[in-house]
């Protein structure tokens, strides 16, 4: 039996998972189980959205083997400048993970080492050790692949060649004895693998917890009646066609334009990746979980609002003209999705 190709691996659980989640929208619309918004019940709610979307897992594949010492120089390198060609840019400069922020830096894309923008929005790195791949196009497998490629990037941070960035970090006065603890099996502890090692340690713990959780871990009151009404009209409208599982997306790949066309960029997506012409336009489908803090919106970061961008999803990918009320209800339930330390540091700025 031929083995299949990775990228139509991706494509066939896709196609699968995507099959799921039209029978299981399906099954939530259809006359007997529909939800009136006077009858909304939580514990009907909550079946059907545990059924659908789930728990975020407590821990991050591959987090075993992360030990404190490695996740530790992992935070430090996530926010050293000196990986930058110029000493100007972090990993932490596009991706904020500080109080209050969303992993990212809220531009529409973002300036780099010499002021140079990128052609795509920046990802959240919240909860990104859960997704199927890295990357808007999914080019990198895993957060150590990802990791790599910004700190070369000429319009990113720009160093020359790993050995620069190594060479760097060994003349610190703390580094070699923070690798050698985070590596303590390796002859060479400080290399441009272990730096991405460190980083992917420490971004393994950036996992959320937000009230849509405590409502399907079975409080009642965790969300507001607004938000209810906004989760069953995310289950029935037909969100979860593309935004199912634990992070609402991040799962799967989806053409962006379905039955309109997404105007305003010529980006052809994972295109570029696999020189199929399945996966024209298409993109890594974003976890909604922590939605409320990234704006600009998308993959090329030109939506600014929660609003627009629901809508326009609503009308392109679905074909659905929504309502003023629907959409201020689903905008509702989507802000009950970020991480409630996040949120209430947030809420005071």
């Amino acid at each position: 039996m031929q083995l299949l190709r990775k990228a139509d691996l991706h494509r066939v659980t896709s196609i699968k998972t995507v099959a799921t989640a039209m029978v299981a929208s399906w099954m939530v619309v259809s006359p007997t189980n529909f939800l009136m918004a006077q009858e909304l019940k939580p514990a009907n709610l909550r079946e059907q959205a545990l059924e659908i979307l789930g728990l975020i897992p407590d821990k991050m594949p591959g987090s075993e083997n992360d030990t404190p010492e490695r996740i530790a120089l992992g935070e430090r390198l996530f926010h050293e400048k000196l990986l930058s060609v110029n000493k100007t840019q972090s990993c932490n400069t596009c991706h904020d993970v500080g109080p209050g922020k969303g992993g990212v830096d809220n531009e529409p894309t973002s300036p780099g080492a010499f002021g140079k923008r990128g052609g795509r929005n920046s990802p959240t790195v919240l909860n990104a050790g859960f997704h199927i791949a890295q990357f808007w196009d999914g080019r990198a497998e895993t957060l150590e692949e990802q990791a790599q490629g910004p700190i070369l990037n000429p319009i990113e941070m720009a160093m020359p060649a790993p050995d620069v960035a190594i060479e760097r970090l060994s003349a610190d006065s703390d580094y070699p004895a923070s690798f050698k603890k985070a590596f303590p099996e390796d002859d060479s502890p400080i290399s441009y693998e272990n730096v991405s090692k460190a980083i992917a340690a420490f971004e393994r713990t950036l996992i959320t917890k937000d009230r849509f959780d405590d409502f399907q871990r079975g409080s009642d009151s965790a969300l507001t009646e607004k938000e209810l009404k906004g989760l069953n009209e995310f289950l029935t409208v037909g969100c979860t066609t593309c935004h199912f599982g634990p992070l609402l997306g991040g799962n799967n790949y989806k053409k962006v334009g379905i039955l309109e066309p997404y105007e305003g960029s010529d980006d052809k997506g994972r295109f570029d990746v696999t020189e199929d012409e399945f996966d024209m336009f298409v993109f890594k489908v974003p976890s909604l979980r922590n939605i409320a803090l990234t704006d600009p919106y998308f993959h090329d970061g030109k939506t600014e609002t929660l609003d627009k961008a629901v809508r326009t999803m609503a009308r392109i990918q679905l074909g659905a003209e929504l309502k003023d009320e629907q959409t201020d209800s689903i905008i509702a339930f989507l802000n009950a999705l970020t991480d409630k330390e996040r949120a209430a540091v947030a809420a005071k700025k």
